[in-house]
């Protein structure tokens, strides 16, 4: 943090929840850095949300309490919050200003950046492309994730995203061996419970060293939360486009977030719009979701998984509504496959990656790879609309072909879709599966693919089984 300067102001207008109002202030610019002086001699951040008039709008990183309208004092840094960066922080835990949270000693960077960082150039955006594998069949196989990709996981109350996220994040690695992979991960709003459970499956599984965590707790202010994934942003730039890394940054729960946002907005006297969301939640979470991408002459890439739940499992509600039109695609956890047992309990249909088409394929994954994916989507589709016929007259009246689908089905979510938390599967591992399930099904029912694909993985196969 900077030194402090300049003018040291006494005394609030007014206190209301985070935030303060303090008069009489000059040369005070939007977004810049406070420092608060407590009565009791504590040192607090903040930052301007507003000014005008010779007033200013300040909101407190460690909430407002114990703070008083005549024995406070104020300083404006004249800087916007920033945080150290370096690659020491990879293996290190850390709160939501970027400050040590492992007992450590904390770091010296090496420079300082704003948390708020830049905007890319789009013209010097380069097109997210190459495959990164999350070792989870229901994503690598048939949901893709590019690198520079931003894909987010829409889940719901009680479903296991957090295990998922644990999951992705101990397993994801890059196809080539060369290339230097990092992960961010930063989480909102999340218990005690699950922030010690995201270290030690860290820590257990030996991959810590290669990951910086920030966390910001349930009891933390929620102001905490909007810095959040911006500080977990800001070193995962740092790593990327100065450093060359390759860089995954895992955001969960971005709902968590949204709140908090909803929280000072309505704090502030702000005109609310959907389900009492600001107007501006759009291009807030763009603010974050753009900073993804790959970037020309720079050899490093951010790939975004945001996390995020959704209330009553509506995927139309605000949060996902808007996320869905910001990133390129989104993988769907299904209630009802996680009450049969399911894990990870990935929905078929609705789930989809926009860029997968770009990052598979020959020379990338397997050259069979686009065409197998589209034939197990078209089948289970077709499984689909056979259950919701079988619902309706009975299974014992559909034809031998539609319950061969039916098995197809219930092989698909129980040998494809299912996999252990310690399941790591290679995406050759789950191509090779793919196809055995396909050879469930009669040749002339996967028109999807071609006949020298067929020829090599069908009926080779075929023949070789015992009769």
């Amino acid at each position: 943090m900077p030194p402090p300067g300049g003018l040291e102001y006494c005394g609030l207008r007014k206190v209301d929840g985070p935030l303060f109002v303090i008069e009489g202030v000059r040369d005070v610019g939007f977004a810049e850095l406070v420092e608060i002086t407590a009565p009791d001699g504590g040192v607090r951040l903040g930052q301007v949300l507003e000014v005008g008039r010779g007033a200013a709008l300040v909101q407190v990183f460690s909430g407002t309490s114990g703070l008083s309208n005549t024995h406070t004092r104020v300083r404006f840094l004249g800087t916007g919050l920033q945080i150290p960066v370096s690659t020491e922080m990879l293996g290190r835990v850390f709160d939501g200003l970027g400050r040590p949270k492992d007992g450590l000693p904390p770091l010296l960077g090496e420079e300082l950046r704003d948390v708020n960082g830049l905007p890319l150039n789009p013209c010097l955006r380069e097109y997210p492309r190459d495959f990164i594998q999350t070792g989870i069949t229901a994503v690598d196989l048939m949901n893709s994730l590019v690198r520079g990709q931003k894909l987010p996981i829409f889940s719901g109350n009680g479903l296991p995203h957090n295990r998922i996220a644990a999951q992705i994040a101990r397993q994801a690695r890059l196809l080539r061996g060369d290339l230097r992979f990092a992960i961010v991960f930063a989480a909102m709003g999340v218990k005690y419970d699950v922030a010690r459970f995201f270290i030690d499956s860290f820590e257990r599984s030996g991959v810590i060293g290669n990951v910086a965590l920030f966390l910001s707790l349930a009891d933390d202010p929620s102001v905490e939360r909007l810095v959040t994934p911006r500080s977990a942003l800001t070193l995962a730039e740092y790593l990327a486009f100065e450093k060359g890394m390759h860089v995954l940054v895992i955001l969960t729960d971005m709902t968590n977030y949204c709140e908090a946002l909803r929280e000072i907005a309505t704090a502030r006297g702000e005109i609310p719009s959907r389900k009492g969301y600001p107007g501006y939640l759009y291009s807030d979470l763009a603010s974050i979701y753009e900073r993804a991408g790959r970037m020309e002459g720079r050899e490093g890439s951010i790939t975004q998984m945001p996390i995020l739940t959704m209330p009553s499992d509506d995927i139309s509600h605000p949060v996902p509504d808007l996320t869905g039109f910001i990133t390129e695609g989104q993988i769907v956890l299904d209630r009802d496959m996680h009450q049969r047992g399911i894990y990870p309990p990935v929905a078929g249909l609705p789930s989809l990656s926009r860029l997968m088409k770009d990052g598979i394929g020959k020379e990338r994954t397997r050259a069979d790879h686009p065409h197998l994916a589209a034939q197990l989507f078209a089948a289970y589709a077709k499984v689909k609309d056979i259950r919701a016929l079988a619902a309706v007259i009975g299974e014992e009246e559909l034809s031998p072909l539609d319950k061969l689908y039916l098995q197809f089905g219930d092989a698909f979510e129980r040998r494809l879709v299912t996999q252990g938390e310690e399941d790591d599967r290679s995406i050759t591992q789950s191509l090779d599966l793919g196809w055995e399930l396909l050879r469930m099904l009669p040749r002339g029912e996967l028109y999807r693919l071609t006949e020298e694909e067929l020829k090599e993985r069908y009926d080779t196969a075929a023949k070789s089984e015992p009769t």
